[in-house]
């Protein structure tokens, strides 16, 4: 079976970037639920939240795709009623490449929320928080 090309990889990548290094790039949700809607994926092909390990480079990866997105939101839309960071979990996620939801609330319209929703361990959303709790590393030193 040939597989279609990654929609976030290079050369399909949306070229209208809000952010960009060597890790990560940001950019505007085409199809919007939000305010204000951004999606922050790592450069590097990482498929699913489930390919994310209990080690420090994803651990730090997250907690920066995190940091990114809130920036962004809090430039973008400073007078937001809520934000809200996560990812969908396989097999509710679209793209099967990492990619943070930078929510700046309310969603737009409204019944878009559903989406978001979690539904424990059958998947669904994943709080960014809650994924960070779950690869955080283990301190093998205490």
């Amino acid at each position: 079976m040939i597989m279609a090309p990654c929609i976030f990889c290079p050369p399909g990548r949306p070229r209208k970037l809000l952010h960009e290094d060597d890790k990560v790039i940001a950019f505007e949700d085409i199809n919007p639920a939000a305010l204000r809607h951004y999606l922050v994926i790592p450069v590097d092909h990482i498929p699913t939240v489930r390919d994310l390990k209990r080690r420090k480079e994803d651990y730090t990866l997250v907690e920066d795709m995190v940091k990114i997105g809130q920036s962004l939101l809090q430039r973008d839309a400073p007078g937001a009623v809520e934000y809200r960071f996560g990812f969908h979990q396989p097999p509710f996620n679209s793209v099967s490449h990492l990619h943070l939801h930078c929510f700046a609330l309310p969603y737009i319209p409204r019944w878009k929320k559903i989406k978001y929703l979690s539904f424990g361990p059958l998947g669904g959303f994943i709080e960014a928080d809650d994924l960070l709790k779950k690869i955080k590393p283990i301190d093998n030193n205490s």
